[in-house]
């Protein structure tokens, strides 16, 4: 089941449960509701939004994650359902076991299929595209070289323009991405979660203050396509993040994506390509189930 994506963000807003929905109320008025089960992400993204303990703990048993966003409209902090899956425990002895090696084979896979994937974004013509191309053919194991790295320099230009540059507190497109890639790792670690596997253990990212290293790792080959959704906003106008283009970048979520060879929303993806990892993780199988073009 494709879940819903929820983002509240008008003043005033009070959220509360009842009968297994959420309820949105404003002046003490009902002004929507959503089965809890039906929910995969709720973002708050208003300091003037109120909402029951009840509610919250009711959205996370039912395996949605919730986002908390400061004035910034960057995440502040997320409510995972750590616990959500009833392997959780064996699984968390499959990570914190890993080899090194299968760590570095693993990523390899993931920047391959990132490089890829921003290669399928620039146009033939584009020289950078034949250089994204083939710096995805040069990843060593663990990506040693910095293919990822290399590829960025050619990959930002050619899909955003010549003068654009990436920086979280850069200029616009540069919120359009920052939104689109805070829901986009809100997903990602949702479905580890659901998984059964702990989101700070990483395969490649492992900050000691980044709890997310694991989302923030599987999330790469997803990227582009956060990537393709700013393109077209900024190519039509787009400059702030309102709720139209919240809206807009929302639906990235729904976005039809190939896995093992079968197409379905990105949502639907990134749970198969948690699930595939597990697999890895147990040995019973060597590379990941990654977006195919």
């Amino acid at each position: 089941m494709i879940k819903r994506t929820i983002e509240v963000s008008t003043p005033g807003t009070y959220i509360k449960t009842s009968e297994d929905q959420l309820v949105f109320m404003r002046d003490k008025q009902e002004v929507g509701d959503a089965p809890l089960e039906d929910i995969g992400v709720l973002i708050i993204d208003e300091r003037q939004v109120t909402c029951t303990q009840a509610a919250l703990v009711a959205a996370v048993e039912n395996g949605a994650v919730v986002i908390l966003c400061g004035e910034d409209h960057h995440p502040a902090g997320y409510l995972l359902p750590v616990a959500g899956n009833q392997l959780f425990t064996e699984r968390l002895q499959w990570q914190t076991k890993m080899k090194k090696p299968t760590a570095k084979r693993l990523w390899k896979q993931i920047v391959e299929t990132k490089l890829r994937r921003q290669g399928d974004l620039i146009d033939k013509q584009h020289p950078a595209k034949a250089r994204i191309c083939q710096l995805g053919k040069n990843v060593q194991s663990g990506d040693t070289g910095n293919c990822e790295g290399q590829a960025a320099r050619y990959y930002w230009p050619a899909l955003l323009g010549d003068t654009f540059r990436r920086h979280r507190d850069g200029p616009p497109p540069n919120n359009l991405l920052n939104y689109g890639y805070m829901v986009l790792r809100a997903a990602v670690a949702r479905s580890v979660c659901a998984a059964g596997l702990h989101p700070a253990l990483g395969l490649h990212h492992h900050h000691r203050n980044n709890p997310f290293c694991l989302a923030d790792d599987l999330m790469e080959p997803y990227r582009p396509y956060v990537d393709k959704r700013t393109k077209d906003l900024w190519q039509a106008g787009w400059r702030e993040i309102d709720k139209n283009s919240k809206t807009r970048l929302l639906r990235v979520l729904t976005d039809p994506v190939v896995v093992a060879g079968k197409k379905g929303p990105l949502m639907v993806a990134l749970n198969k390509t948690a699930a595939s990892l597990v697999d890895c993780l147990s040995g019973k199988r060597q590379e990941i189930d990654l977006p195919q073009p």
